[in-house]
């Protein structure tokens, strides 16, 4: 089971990861704010993947500990931790030189909530079974 978790990790934190440098372009085209430099996109990558592999063996443990509840808590647990974090994206400190620094937060924002809405997306197609 394990395995087939860190699976659904690596590929959802490769799609939270490619859906935000897509949203970053987009952002980017539409605002003309270029925020490249604080949030490159081979940190919101990487950042998505450790994310959601974080969240694989978070899965697994918790379904290991506490079996049929396990999934309800993790879920709870992810969709808390998630909106959490983006309490991060106001509290970063952008260098002066930096154009329009109020439209930081609308970039970064909905990135935070990306991995679990791919997570929650591609879990169905595993079909892992709680034990």
């Amino acid at each position: 089971m394990l395995k087939r978790l860190l699976l659904l990790g690596a590929l959802a934190g490769v799609l939270a990861g490619g859906v935000s440098i897509v949203y970053q372009k987009v952002y980017t085209s539409s605002l003309g704010a270029d925020f490249t430099k604080m949030a490159a996109p081979v940190g919101i990558i990487a950042g998505s993947v450790l994310g959601c592999l974080l969240a694989s063996f978070g899965f697994w443990l918790l379904n290991k500990w506490l079996k049929q509840k396990g999934e309800i808590v993790f879920n709870l647990l992810f969709s808390i931790l998630s909106i959490a974090s983006i309490l991060a994206a106001f509290a970063v400190k952008l260098p002066l030189d930096v154009e329009s620094p109020e439209l930081f937060p609308g970039l970064v924002v909905p990135m935070h909530l990306f991995p679990a809405m791919a997570w929650f997306t591609l879990k169905p197609i595993f079909r892992i079974k709680e034990k």
